[in-house]
């Protein structure tokens, strides 16, 4: 298992993080707890010793699984992570609430490793005002937890501010060839590094749609370079090949995942300057896949007719990049608002008048809306 050293921290961690959010469900959407126990079981005696939950993951399940695992173990042999969710906290009563009632899910005294889940611009904002930074400093003097994190969901420029402007001890941040110049885009990690702050990075497979590629043009790249390595074992490569990524987070859901990256870490190898140009060129040919070339500017909006026109479009050309039809269905499904569909749309064709990419957007809209409830049928 490959090692990963946090300077500032003293410690080391394996580069392989279980990331405890996708853990297998029965058909009734509970966790299958005997399958999580196995799954952790074979990570941990490879050498895993970071684990990442969170208090909304799984219905707030997760929390209760993993320390149910983690307590098989001797505590010194690992690190366990959570997070505190800032939109939860009105007082700092309620953070003292929730994080009382994690400890109580998780079966430990003390949290290694405690996030503020999810920052954003406006949420770094008032958990200042609430001095939520304070509070967990309070923890770290009572021995509650030992290190002070966020993870983050934002723009380049907020996540500077908010590395910038406290004493983390890490950050966890979205990264992987696909997104590498949204949110905190590789200058984040760079920035990071110059600080001396350790990177924890989640979604290096962008929730499994970088593990099942489209074959023809794009996976068959990945194939004839390195025959027989999946294409997660590219994804997780490309973000461990940071020096200053410490943790890859994978949320595993199968014990075929846990063996996949098992292999990948065992020995671990950074990617080439030859193998970087192959990321590369796949990253372009899923691009080329789009199916317009909405920039998701919003110029367009808002529309008379009450259409999101970006969030359409996002959906649809998510769908033909990954082709991932689960992920779309469910996109479709449950992340727009019917009202908010192609099928409101009454073509009086104000939004072609503005967009700057000039796209037959009342033509695409129907096409879509045509496509996504086909496969949703």
């Amino acid at each position: 298992m490959e090692y990963r050293r946090m300077e500032n921290l003293g410690i080391s961690t394996s580069l392989l993080g279980f990331g405890c959010m996708r853990f297998p469900t029965d058909a009734d959407g509970s966790i299958n707890e005997q399958e999580v126990l196995a799954m952790i079981d074979r990570a941990y005696q490879e050498g895993v010793t970071y684990f990442d939950t969170a208090y909304p993951n799984h219905d707030g399940k997760s929390e209760a699984v993993t320390g149910k695992a983690l307590a098989r173990y001797p505590r010194d042999s690992y690190y366990l992570a959570t997070k505190l969710p800032v939109w939860n906290v009105k007082t700092i009563g309620d953070a003292e609430r929730i994080f009382s009632e994690q400890l109580e899910r998780l079966q430990k005294d003390h949290v290694d490793f405690y996030l503020l889940h999810a920052l954003n611009g406006e949420r770094w904002k008032y958990a200042k005002e609430l001095d939520i930074p304070g509070f967990c400093e309070k923890l770290r003097a009572a021995g509650r937890i030992r290190y002070l994190g966020f993870s983050f969901h934002d723009d380049y420029e907020a996540f500077e501010e908010i590395l910038t402007s406290y004493r983390w001890d890490f950050c966890q941040i979205q990264l992987n060839y696909m997104d590498k110049d949204t949110q905190a885009t590789v200058k984040g990690v760079e920035l990071a590094g110059r600080l001396g702050i350790p990177v924890v990075v989640m979604e290096p497979v962008k929730g499994g749609s970088l593990a099942n590629l489209p074959s023809e043009g794009v996976n068959e790249l990945f194939e004839k370079a390195r025959p027989g390595a999946s294409a997660s074992s590219w994804a997780l490569r490309y973000v461990g090949s940071f020096d200053n990524v410490k943790v890859v987070l994978s949320g595993m859901s199968s014990m075929e995942q846990v063996e996949d990256n098992l292999s990948t870490f065992a020995h671990f190898e950074p990617l080439t300057d030859e193998e970087q140009a192959i990321v590369g060129k796949v990253s372009e040919a899923l691009r080329n896949r789009v199916r317009n070339g909405c920039t998701g500017c919003r110029y367009c909006m808002p529309c008379p007719a009450g259409v999101d026109i970006p969030r359409c479009f996002g959906i649809w050309n998510q769908y033909h990049i990954y082709e991932n039809v689960n992920e779309a269905k469910w996109n479709w499904t449950n992340g727009i608002d019917a009202a908010n569909k192609a099928s409101s749309c009454v073509k009086c064709g104000r939004c072609e008048q503005a967009c700057p990419q000039h796209i037959a957007i009342r033509e695409d809209l129907a096409r879509l809306q045509q496509e996504l409830d086909d496969i949703t049928m």
